[in-house]
């Protein structure tokens, strides 16, 4: 058998393939970044900051506490004022998505039950975010995220 020699157009071609895995892999990568980024949270965020505290103050004063929780294809928010009372809004909008992507993002319709904010929404095991936005009765805008967590 004769004996193969390493020549420096094998080491060319085995650094450009090396490089070449590299390259491909990042850019892969980036380009599932790019596509799965959801957006900006606020449009200014120096304007943002200088409400913060005063909206902040505004949602504590309400006292309201919120808990999710999905069983049977069915979806619960429960607002419960100090008292553990449930709290009737005036509006509520709420987008249900993975905090990772947006493709399983929704919009449930929800509806009050007397006790919880009911909606028909299906849901897959893992993490979910729940992006809510209610009104009190005078006005007051509550904006909260919902970590929910189904096994």
């Amino acid at each position: 058998m004769a004996e193969r020699k390493i020549t420096g157009r094998h080491v060319f071609f085995g650094f450009a393939a090396a490089f070449g895995v590299i390259i491909g892999v990042n850019l892969v990568l980036a380009y599932s970044a790019v596509t799965t980024f959801p957006g900006l949270e606020v449009k200014n965020s120096y304007v943002a900051s200088q409400e913060f505290n005063v909206r902040k103050a505004a949602q504590e004063g309400l006292g309201w506490h919120i808990e999710a929780d999905h069983a049977d294809g069915t979806l619960l928010l429960h607002i419960t004022d100090d008292a553990g009372k449930p709290v009737e809004v005036a509006s509520l909008e709420a987008t249900v998505g993975r905090a990772t992507h947006i493709f399983d993002d929704q919009t449930p319709d929800f509806h009050f039950d007397g006790q919880a904010y009911t909606a028909p929404v299906d849901l897959g095991d893992g993490n979910w975010n729940i992006r809510m936005k209610a009104t009190s009765e005078d006005g007051t805008l509550f904006q909260q995220r919902v970590i929910l967590h189904k096994e």
